[in-house]
């Protein structure tokens, strides 16, 4: 990812702003960004009403019931995310040719009631991610056992991470 962001400031003048062109480049830090999201969901869950009796996994649940769904489960379902507890980008690689049904990521939900602002929020990530992997060196601390699902992951020791300021480009 960082060597997606140099290849990108190389062809900016000094404190150039981007530029959409530069943005469409940034295809490695996007499927990171979707996979920080698919790992930890921007959102918990929403209701939804039965709008007819539905028989799930044996279950009945009938017209006009609530019903609770959450965006971890879907996103940490092993029939849907292959290996769903790695860290892997590279799932977001080829989306058409992805085997995960419609609506699976739901980090910003999906159909008729996706988040009408996601183009936003991609491009806040983009530009965000860029500033970040430029001027700043990360580490984490602590590699093992860092997250904690309870139910939503959360950092088991605060997530301590190590934060240089970059004195040159790398």
């Amino acid at each position: 990812m960082v060597q997606e962001h140099e290849e990108i400031a190389r062809s900016k003048g000094d404190g150039e702003a981007l530029a959409w062109e530069d943005l469409t480049k940034m295809k490695l830090t996007w499927r990171v960004a979707q996979e920080i999201l698919r790992v930890v969901p921007p959102i918990f869950g929403s209701f939804r009403r039965a709008l007819e009796d539905v028989e799930f996994d044996g279950y009945l649940i009938p017209k006009g019931w609530q019903v609770f769904w959450t965006a971890n489960v879907t996103h940490m379902d092993a029939s849907i995310f292959h290996e769903p507890a790695r860290f892997d980008p590279s799932r977001f690689e080829n989306q058409a040719a992805s085997a995960a049904p419609p609506c699976s990521f739901v980090a910003f939900r999906g159909g008729p009631r996706i988040c009408p602002g996601i183009e936003f929020s991609r491009i806040e990530t983009l530009v965000t991610m860029h500033h970040l992997v430029r001027q700043f060196r990360w580490k984490l601390c602590c590699k093992e056992n860092t997250f904690v699902r309870d139910p939503m992951p959360s950092p088991l020791r605060g997530l301590p991470i190590q934060i240089e300021r970059r004195t040159s480009p790398p």
